[in-house]
């Protein structure tokens, strides 16, 4: 009895592959069955019997072309092909995502390139009202050095009032002791 898996059993076979029996061994087993001696399968595996000869056959253990064909196997192909495709998605989704990334990288540095580029204009235009307020307070600085000057002689001229004042109180104060005597 010869075995095979089925495409959902060879999934879950990891990747291993069976390789056929030779033809001697095929003989033996299909021999062993007809004697009804076959030994249990391997649990968890499913068992699909190898063509059988026809009982009417007397051919004396010659093989026919039918007999002769090898057993039931699963389309390796197929699952190649199943299993390259699911391996492209994948990929294709890899590469797209990693795409996608870089598409997101390059909004992002184009963005902020935007912003720096409106953060130099501001600083530009700071720097203009920067120089002009300097050049104003350039052109008013020989005011507010006048203003100064006239502070200083209004402080000056303050001080000298109050020891003017000062001065005509002590001359009151004799002047009223001189008119009381």
């Amino acid at each position: 009895m010869k075995m095979a898996a089925t495409g959902q059993e060879a999934a879950a076979l990891d990747g291993a592959v069976r390789v056929p029996a030779p033809p001697a061994v095929l003989d033996l087993k299909r021999g062993a069955e007809q004697r009804g001696d076959v030994g249990h399968d391997a649990p968890g595996e499913n068992a699909v019997s190898a063509p059988r000869r026809p009982a009417g056959n007397n051919d004396g253990g010659v093989e026919t072309a039918e007999e002769a064909t090898e057993p039931v196997q699963p389309d390796i192909d197929e699952l190649c092909r199943d299993m390259f495709d699911k391996m492209a998605v994948f990929l294709q989704g890899e590469l797209t995502a990693t795409c996608e990334d870089y598409k997101l990288l390059e909004n992002m540095n184009k963005l902020t390139s935007l912003k720096y580029m409106e953060m130099k204009d501001i600083s530009i235009n700071i720097s203009r009202n920067l120089q002009d307020l300097n050049q104003k307070y350039a052109s008013l600085q020989p005011y507010l050095d006048q203003i100064n000057q006239i502070e200083e002689q209004v402080t000056a001229l303050e001080q000298a009032a109050y020891k003017l004042d000062t001065y005509s109180k002590k001359l009151e104060a004799k002047f009223k002791k001189l008119e009381k005597r």
